[in-house]
């Protein structure tokens, strides 16, 4: 089990340490996974160069937007489908990096209640 139940007490500082830099790694490598995504569709879509294809996949998981308008019924139907799942990419690292520290404090205020 990743996290202590209830009548347990809350872990030490260094494990919460250690647990906030696992839930940080591992929402970097959901983006770095999902910038990669991005790029080869890019590439493969709309024959952009790694650079370029690196820049739109970037605004788009940035909440920004493409640089370059698709301009291939392929790319179009790539961008917009990149772009729904950018939106579902942000809420889940945003859940990776927070519900560590929100565990922690709902923990403190009910270790000590009987379960």
């Amino acid at each position: 089990m990743i996290y202590e139940r209830r009548h347990q007490p809350p872990v030490s500082r260094a494990q919460f340490a250690r647990r906030m830099a696992w839930h940080g790694v591992s929402a970097i490598a959901l983006l770095a996974a999902s910038l990669g995504g991005g790029m080869l569709g890019y590439m493969a879509f709309e024959h952009l160069s790694a650079l370029d294809a690196f820049l739109n996949a970037a605004m788009l998981l940035g909440g920004m937007g493409p640089v370059d308008a698709p301009k291939t019924p392929g790319g179009k139907f790539f961008a917009g489908c990149y772009a729904l799942y950018a939106g579902l990419v942000f809420i889940v690292s945003a859940a990776l990096i927070f519900t560590p520290i929100l565990h922690r404090v709902l923990h403190h205020f009910h270790w000590d209640d009987k379960a």
